[in-house]
């Protein structure tokens, strides 16, 4: 689901080229950003308490916003991490940031800016006034460490010749060429450069008004739960406003109407370093006039013990059925939603005559969790895994009713060979195609657990119980290492051993995804339900770290290339 929803993000983003080249600055610094998309930084004192400097500042109709530290000890610290060919693209990237947002315009970072910025550097997306704009207009928001060195900057800045006064503050322009910017100075406090007008001007409003994303209702609690002093960046997802932005750019149609029934407010994290590669700490919650509540329902720990440790990947969950009406209810007016819930219904109700609230879903209201597991015997070379989806059963009578149900379309409509078989004790029903190849099959583990697998037959690795269990594997404990200790859900990725192992069919990825993937060893989420209004989660990406080159790049030291790696 990640992959597609990531996927039409992009789509959407190329329609825009400007946009596009924008956004690559902020998903280089987190390097998975993609998806999640916005960053925020460092807490910094000052009279918004957990808010990042510059809040005062952003719109409030921002969609998104990245803060990034002007530690360079932080950003050497960032490069002991992946490959020599993940360093060499950040490398690559970073220089494109500079040129992007500095050098384009006439400025040279270390002369220009960096003697009077503050500790942080302010990045937002903000919803354009119309979608048929060539450029996303984004506001960079630099804080002032010096206000006389800041004043000087402004005052000779020659890059920018027109200029003009919005609400008596001066703003100059370069209306020129192809590369047209915006810069200001707010009483010495906030330096602003933007390549649309009217984000200046909506910066300035939010100013002088004090309505800007700091206000946004839970904002700043959010940031008050997720404090963390040492991160490298910190982030904002505003969701009705990048919802609307989605909208714009959504390739299929959406009623400006269903957007009122979104109920969640927004997403902030920080990202921090760790001596295994990179955390996400955050929260999400809903709009105060959300008649939505969270369920505290938090139990999803028990599936990783009940698929064994070769598994590559597990997402679990507390109670599949409330999953499904959630994301029913969402589905019709979230632009990214990648797939129809009425699609899904008429499929399953056209191929199977089963209705999937009253058949299936109806037995499935306990724990729930998605596995791919490798076939430890390799019997068949076209599928070496399984897709194996584990569902903990309130009615274990219905879902034998179900299942017996399936077992006869699948030998009647579609000429499955079905046969019950024993393994490990324990009877397994197997549909295998008159034609070969791919085969199904499902039964119940101890504890009215049941499972259906797509692939090669694995069952025997974890029917009745798995002998190494995934949740006791060291790989899994590290990757998975959290101080949420109550998941509502998980989601575990071993991209090490999938991606380094061609038995698995590994899709070949666009150079960057790529190499960002090619960096990292494991990637563990884990999700709680804090209360009815907010929910929490913690990511660790466990990044490869091999032989580091000495130079980093800084915002006061330009990057280079990394060596290429050293001939064994």
């Amino acid at each position: 689901m990640f992959d597609k929803i990531k996927t039409q993000v992009k789509t959407a983003i190329e329609k825009k080229p400007q946009s596009a080249r924008l956004l690559t600055a902020g998903g280089v610094v987190l390097l998975i950003g993609g998806s999640l998309a916005t960053f925020w930084l460092i807490l910094q004192n000052s009279q918004l308490g957990n808010a990042p400097a510059g809040s005062a500042v952003v719109p409030p109709n921002t969609a998104f916003a990245v803060s990034l530290t002007a530690d360079s000890n932080q950003w050497q610290k960032l490069r002991q991490f992946g490959t020599p060919e993940s360093r060499a693209l950040l490398d690559e990237q970073v220089n494109q940031w500079r040129t992007q947002l500095f050098t384009e315009k006439g400025y040279d970072y270390e002369k220009d800016i960096q003697p009077w910025v503050g500790r942080e550097v302010m990045l937002a997306w903000v919803t354009p006034q119309t979608s048929g704009g060539a450029d996303q207009p984004l506001l960079m928001v630099l804080p002032v460490s010096n206000g006389t060195r800041a004043k000087q900057w402004f005052n000779n800045s020659s890059k920018a010749p027109t200029e003009r006064t919005y609400k008596e503050v001066k703003i100059k322009e370069n209306t020129g060429g192809a590369n047209n910017f915006s810069i200001a100075l707010l009483d010495e406090k906030y330096g602003l450069i933007s390549n649309d007008a009217k984000a200046i001007d909506q910066a300035i409003d939010s100013y002088k008004s004090g309505e800007s994303i700091a206000k946004t209702p839970g904002y700043s609690q959010a940031l008050g739960k997720i404090e963390n002093n040492g991160s490298i960046a910190r982030f904002f997802v505003n969701m009705p406003a990048a919802k609307q932005l989605a909208l714009m750019n959504s390739v299929r149609p959406i009623a400006p109407q269903n957007l009122d029934k979104l109920q969640l407010q927004g997403i902030a994290s920080n990202i921090s370093l760790e001596p295994e590669g990179l955390r996400f700490q955050g929260v999400s919650w809903l709009k105060p006039d959300s008649d939505k509540k969270n369920i505290v329902e938090n139990k999803s720990k028990s599936m990783s013990a009940k698929v064994p440790a070769n598994s590559l990947m597990m997402i679990s969950g507390t109670n599949l059925q409330r999953f499904w009406q959630d994301y029913a209810e969402n589905a019709d007016e979230n632009p990214l939603a990648p797939m129809s819930p009425q699609w899904l219904k008429n499929g399953i109700a056209s191929s199977t005559g089963l209705n999937l609230e009253k058949d299936l879903l109806s037995w499935m209201s306990g724990e729930f969790s998605l596995s791919l597991i490798p076939d430890p015997a390799k019997t068949n070379p076209q599928f070496p895994t399984s897709l194996v989806l584990m569902v903990q059963s309130n009615d274990r009578r219905a879902g034998e009713q179900t299942l017996k149900k399936l077992d006869k379309v699948m030998s009647d409509k579609y000429r499955y060979k079905v046969e019950e078989t024993k393994v490990n004790d324990q009877f397994v029903t197997n549909w295998t195609s008159q034609y070969g190849g791919i085969t199904l099959s499902h039964g119940w583990l101890n504890g009215n657990v049941a499972f259906l697998s797509l692939g090669a037959r694995v069952a025997k690795s974890f029917n009745p119980r798995p002998q190494s269990p995934l949740a006791a594997s060291e790989t899994f404990q590290k990757a998975m290492k959290s101080e949420l200790e109550n998941p509502g859900g998980q989601f575990f990725i071993n991209l090490e051993q999938i991606i380094g192992n061609k038995q698995f069919f590994f899709p070949q990825l666009p150079p960057f995804p790529q190499t960002v993937a090619g960096a990292i060893r494991t990637i563990g989420f884990t999700s709680t339900v804090v209360n009815d209004r907010s929910t929490k989660f913690d990511i660790l990406v466990q990044m490869k770290q091999e032989s580091q080159p000495t130079v980093s790049p800084t915002p006061t030291n330009k990057p280079q290339p990394s060596p290429s790696p050293q001939k064994k």
